[in-house]
């Protein structure tokens, strides 16, 4: 089959700027939050230093080539979706299969297959699964792409709530009461009653989540064993595993870590200020009425130290690489409670992540440098 050349590969040709495919979109219920990352990181990404290729993934898993998204946001009275900037309803990219060559070739029915050149590097931009939880890390693996982030394992791990919280237990961190419902604990009237035993022993309130997603999609705070099935039906739209989690009083902080030369390092932390009428920093409270983070967290010197020391566990106990948001509580006996952690946090112009780092020293546009010049100089396959 012949392949039609379109253009070069400047990075791997010898020129000076590296090729940078940026990926978003995604499968997930996050798709839209992850266009919107996107629409960030392309306008701040310094166009002197690397030349980037957008792709982005639609709703039903088609890699597309796209327009630039632009000023598409989740603040504008809807959610952005990779289709509405996609250049064809047909044509789709493909990574290479094997790591003897990083040539994108572009396909359309009927027509010959175009090379689009060679990509130095991937920054996957996408949230939740089918592209934060290590699919997309293995298919990049088997390419041999060095890209941005964490690996399969971190990937895989940092997406399960249950796991996260089995793996970080087990080195030592406290994570809270929670309880796992697996599809088969719901299939039968009897699995339903054993399950709502085991939740209804955590004390009210409890969080119904699904077990496996992000944003705050699909969450449920339920104060009333009443209103449990239909908080678990929520959650099982998003993903057949729940975690139900027992209701902390507390401060909720997060902390931000990046990988360096020199081993990870802990931004300043933000604490999350949950506004207008809203009980928990939910998808609503998070990205359309935009409740406060504080940045840095009031917190005293021995606390702040204290969280940035634990992030730092937490992202070497789940062998992240790159980049993390670990999220905790502090409880108001003094105790730190990890929440989870999320191995890649959204860049929209809200989130807390560039801005932890910008208030650590570390601008929108060098903090995306770091995450570039960090993934091209490490090495592929196993490390």
């Amino acid at each position: 089959m012949s392949i039609e050349q379109t253009s070069p590969n400047p990075g791997a040709s010898g020129a000076a700027k590296p090729r940078v495919a940026i990926v978003f979109g995604g499968r997930s219920s996050e798709h839209g939050v992850s266009v919107s990352t996107a629409a960030s990181v392309l306008a701040a990404i310094d166009r002197t230093k690397y030349e980037v290729l957008p792709i982005g993934i639609t709703h039903e898993g088609r890699w597309a080539l796209v327009q630039e998204p632009g000023r598409i946001s989740l603040s504008d009275g809807s959610v952005p979706d990779v289709a509405q900037i996609a250049e064809s309803t047909e044509g789709q990219v493909a990574l290479p299969g094997y790591p003897a060559t990083r040539e994108v070739v572009w396909t359309e029915p009927g027509a010959t297959p175009k090379a689009l050149g060679e990509v130095d590097v991937v920054l996957p931009l996408l949230h939740g699964p089918w592209g934060e939880d290590g699919t997309l890390q293995g298919l990049l693996e088997l390419s041999g792409v060095p890209y941005v982030g964490s690996g399969v394992l971190a990937s895989a791990v940092g997406m399960d709530k249950e796991y996260t919280k089995r793996l970080l237990e087990s080195n030592g961190l406290y994570v809270g009461e929670y309880t796992v419902l697996r599809p088969r604990d719901w299939e039968t009237e009897a699995g339903r009653a054993a399950a709502r035993e085991r939740i209804a022993a955590l004390g009210l309130p409890v969080f119904v989540k699904p077990c496996r997603a992000g944003s705050s999609i699909g969450i449920t705070k339920v104060k009333d064993l009443a209103d449990l099935d239909f908080a678990i039906e929520e959650a099982r739209r998003h993903d057949p595993k729940v975690i139900v989690e027992r209701g902390v009083a507390g401060r909720e902080i997060e902390c931000g870590v990046l990988d360096t030369p020199e081993g990870p390092k802990a931004s300043l932390p933000a604490e999350v200020l949950v506004g207008g009428g809203y009980e928990f920093y939910d998808f609503e409270a998070k990205y359309v009425d935009s409740s406060d983070v504080q940045i840095p967290a009031q917190l005293t010197e021995a606390e702040t130290a204290e969280i940035r020391r634990l992030a730092l566990h937490a992202f070497e106990a789940l062998s992240c690489e790159g980049l993390a948001r670990v999220d905790f509580f502090l409880l108001p006996d003094g105790r730190w409670m990890v929440n989870e952690i999320n191995t890649m946090p959204g860049f929209t112009p809200i989130s807390a992540y560039p801005k932890m780092w910008e208030a650590t020293g570390l601008p929108y546009a060098d903090l995306i440098d770091r995450l570039l010049t960090a993934a091209l100089s490490r090495s592929t396959g196993l490390r």
